[in-house]
Parts: C-alpha cells; structure tokens; sequence
C-alpha cells in the first residue's frame, strides 16, 4: 500500500469513525465514508486486546494484503478494524471475510488484475 494510499493522523481516522457507516463480521470491521478524491485511503487498527505486537502486526500484514487484493470502487476512506478472532484465523479465511464485507459495504469495482 502507497503512502499515498494511507491515511494518516487521528483526524482522518475521526472522520472516518464519526462520519462513515459501519459494516462487521466476526473477524474485521469496516467503517468507510467517501473523500471526493479520485483515490482510496486505508487505515488498518489492530487494537491492544488483539495481542501482543507481533500479533497486532500480523494481523495487519494480512489486512493488508487481503485489501491488495480487492478492486475497489475509487474515491473512499476506509478504515478496517481487526477483531480478536482475526488473530487466530489463517489468511484465506481473513481474505474472504474482508471481501465480503467490501461486497455487503457495495465498495467493490471493477477488476483491472486478470486471475
């Protein structure tokens, strides 16, 4: 993920967290609002009750990754918020719950990566 493609500071965060509606399931939470820009912004939390710091990071590698992967509809802030079942479940699971939630949120667009 870009630096371009972060977001950075806890008012970006606030505003995500105030303005934006909020979709969960048992692993990630995903809070989204739109920027008018023509590109998205991520955030990823991993909060202290997920762990230690290897385990926090872990948990945001793989996020990371899973949002790789997803072609997202432009011009959103999203932030994805790991839950403590997310440190205990292996990447594949992580990547289809995150897409799902994209898909419930209607964030997805069109695939530009040929699989």
């Amino acid at each position: 993920m870009k630096k371009a493609a972060r977001l950075k500071g806890k008012k970006e965060f606030d505003t995500v967290f105030t303005e934006g509606r909020s979709w969960a399931n048992n692993f990630v939470v995903l809070r989204a609002v739109p920027n008018g820009a023509g590109v998205n912004r991520y955030g990823i939390v991993a909060g202290r009750r997920l762990g230690g710091a290897v385990v926090r990071n872990k948990a945001k590698r793989r996020l990371r990754a899973a949002v790789s992967k997803i072609a997202v509809g432009e011009g959103w802030d999203i932030v994805l918020v790991a839950r403590k079942a997310a440190a205990d479940t292996d990447y594949h699971t992580l990547e289809k719950a995150t897409k799902d939630l994209f898909a419930r949120a209607r964030l997805l667009g069109e695939d530009k990566r040929a699989e």
